[in-house]
């Protein structure tokens, strides 16, 4: 029998989960759009191609390479991967301008909703040997009031020592460094997890085809995923950064932003590091 590692992870497996994932999240269920915004939105997004294709006078071989590369994006399940790579990050613009609280940044592909629940202070599910450094992230969730959110609920999920995630590269536990994360009265929250490793996107699909054609780089830098939510506040999607790290200025997502950046300590414990990066929701209004 063969037993399959997170090495043995190929593009068309992770984008077919990642596919496979977005068809049964539930985001399409609530979707109402006019014929006049669809048109609107469809004619100007056919436009800047025809603009394109006049502009820098697309060949026959160019056009054909583009179907073959589109259909093979669908073959190898890259949509999700794609879209959100390359588009997500002015979506996230966009839906959150309003906010008075944090940043947020994508959610990118890898999202696993209901992750196994714990109390805070906990320690986030892992491998008995998992590799890497210990990083204890801790802080407080608190309205744009300055008021405590008790009970707020944190999801965190991220990439391993190797930068493959759970539920997408095989040999994996299923819920490997993921967890959602209840805090106390207060607000405030403890969770001991591991420091993750920066990672290319896959790149031996159709997005590695295009990011070798175009002369691009396929790295993110290293980051922590989160959700934080509380009842009557809106949902915070968040993606945390490591200072230092070499791709935090030419993410290949386009993601990082200064307020996302931690302040990375030694662990008071003596045990790796830790960081306390504090929360503030906008109310729902």
């Amino acid at each position: 029998m063969t037993i399959e590692t997170p090495q043995d992870a190929t593009a068309a497996k992770s984008g077919n989960a990642a596919t496979d994932r977005f068809r049964s999240s539930g985001k399409l269920g609530s979707i109402e759009t006019s014929v006049e915004r669809v048109n609107l939105l469809a004619s100007k997004l056919v436009k800047a191609a025809n603009d394109i294709i006049l502009e820098e006078r697309v060949s026959y071989d160019e056009f054909n390479a583009l179907k073959a590369w589109l259909i093979k994006v669908g073959e190898d399940g890259e949509w999700p991967l794609f879209l959100d790579v390359w588009l997500e990050h002015s979506v996230e613009e966009v839906a959150t301008d309003h906010r008075e609280g944090n940043k947020g940044s994508i959610e990118g592909p890898y999202y696993v909703p209901e992750a196994p629940t714990q109390d805070s202070p906990a320690t986030i599910s892992m491998r008995e040997d998992e590799k890497g450094t210990n990083l204890l992230f801790q802080g407080q969730v608190r309205s744009t009031d300055g008021s405590a959110l008790k009970n707020a609920k944190i999801e965190l999920w991220h990439a391993d020592e190797d930068g493959f995630y759970s539920q997408f590269a095989p040999g994996i536990p299923e819920w490997n460094l993921r967890g959602t994360f209840i805090a106390d009265e207060e607000g405030n929250f403890a969770i001991n997890t591991m420091q993750p490793a920066p990672y290319q996107i896959p790149t031996d699909g159709a997005c590695g085809q295009l990011i070798a054609a175009a002369g691009w780089h396929a790295w993110r830098p290293a980051h922590l995923h989160l959700k934080v939510s509380a009842e009557g506040h809106e949902l915070l999607t968040a993606q945390l950064y490591f200072p230092g790290d070499a791709h935090n200025d030419d993410d290949i997502a386009t993601a990082v932003k200064p307020e996302l950046l931690l302040d990375i300590q030694p662990a008071e414990s003596g045990n790796g590091k830790q960081v306390t990066y504090d929360f503030v929701l906008d109310p729902v209004k």
